[in-house]
């Protein structure tokens, strides 16, 4: 289901007033996102020998180096350790779009591989020590997951922007959101070619109409792209990156992990699926509080397709994806609900930090946006 087209996009004045001019249009790309990601500044002693290594620069650190730096991040608060988190989604971006000036093989370097099978098994077992996975019958899981997609009281982050958020609070939730909306849909679609049958038609059905039916100026990242075009952001992929916190990285880096491991398909499946099913309500008061700071409906354009078209999602993605594949591949099953409760726990994770910064008076960002 999608919604009636807006017009064109909203610009935002030099004092920051949202006014009814087009915004701009990216000259290559609807989404506004063709390029690499640009190497962001390291955070640690990890990241910045990883970054080295990537360049090529003379007498970077090897491998192994690169190994005993990732064991020694790895054995902290891996999930909200900036260093880790930061050289784990570099990682992981090789196997999306790339990285501005790193050669392509690096993708599939065994040395690298490695490098990243370090950090993995501590994130993988800090995730699972976060959730409480419910056990029930494979028959279940279905029901099971709309369940915990009702009982979710995250932070209230969409409660905070419908109501109270400042246009600079807007554009830093923006900021936050622009680390996977610009890629959306991307990690969960590595689960296609590795289910079969039912599951697999329900995930292809999802992920077309996140790609914008073959449309690509109605893909869920180009939609994306507007908005943050409309509230005066730099909508080009990754951009922000050296603004967001671990708290905010480790939510794709999830996903990323979930996605590239078949053993974890099922993980990458629940996740889908309650990720469509917190969906629907968030996304009315996101697109709300933007229409409250003066946002007209092609800046709220994203969300509100997201109003409608996730509530058809949410069905398909609980039922026919998830339930589907935990009934046709019952070892499955306690994955598929791992992977509903890290979403869950992760998006509160960010939720609590973003919440937490505005109530103080500060911003939520590393790096202003600006």
């Amino acid at each position: 289901m999608t919604a009636t087209t807006p017009t064109d996009g909203l610009a935002v004045t030099t004092t920051g007033t949202p006014t009814g001019t087009p915004a701009a249009r990216s000259a290559v790309d609807p989404s506004g996102a063709p390029g690499r990601l640009p190497l962001p500044p390291a955070r640690g002693e990890l990241s910045a020998a990883l970054l080295r290594h990537l360049r090529a620069e003379p007498a970077a650190p090897t491998a192994a180096d690169l190994r005993d730096l990732a064991a020694r991040a790895a054995g902290g608060d891996v999930l909200r350790d900036e260093d880790a988190q930061l050289a784990l989604f570099l990682m992981y971006e090789l196997h999306y779009r790339g990285l501005e000036g790193v050669d392509d093989a690096l993708e599939w370097d065994l040395g690298l591989l490695g490098v990243r099978e370090v950090l993995e098994g501590p994130f993988e077992a800090a995730v699972r020590a976060l959730v409480e996975v419910p056990e029930v019958p494979v028959e279940d899981v279905a029901e099971t997951l709309f369940a915990m997609a009702a009982a979710d009281d995250g932070p209230g982050v969409s409660a905070f922007l419908q109501r109270h958020a400042t246009l600079e609070q807007v554009r830093e939730f923006l900021v936050h959101r622009s680390i996977y909306h610009l890629k959306e849909a991307d990690p969960h679609t590595w689960a296609v070619p590795r289910l079969a049958g039912g599951p697999k038609a329900a995930l292809v059905e999802v992920q077309a109409d996140e790609y914008g039916g073959g449309r690509p100026e109605r893909m869920h990242s180009a939609l994306f792209a507007r908005t943050m075009r409309a509230a005066g952001l730099d909508d080009a992929y990754g951009r922000y990156l050296p603004s967001v916190p671990a708290t905010t990285l480790v939510g794709t880096n999830a996903m990323s992990l979930f996605g590239l491991h078949r053993r974890l398909r099922g993980a990458i499946v629940g996740h889908l699926a309650v990720f469509e099913m917190t969906s629907s309500l968030p996304n009315k008061a996101y697109g709300n509080g933007l229409r409250r700071l003066g946002f007209d409906a092609d800046a709220t354009w994203f969300f509100d397709e997201h109003v409608q078209a996730d509530a058809v999602h949410e069905q398909i993605a609980g039922r026919d994806l998830a339930g589907a594949l935990a009934r046709r591949e019952p070892e499955l099953a306690a994955d598929v609900l791992f992977g509903a409760a890290a979403c869950l726990a992760l998006d509160a994770l960010a939720g609590e930090q973003q919440l937490a910064s505005w109530e103080r008076g500060r911003t939520s960002l590393l790096v202003p946006w600006a």
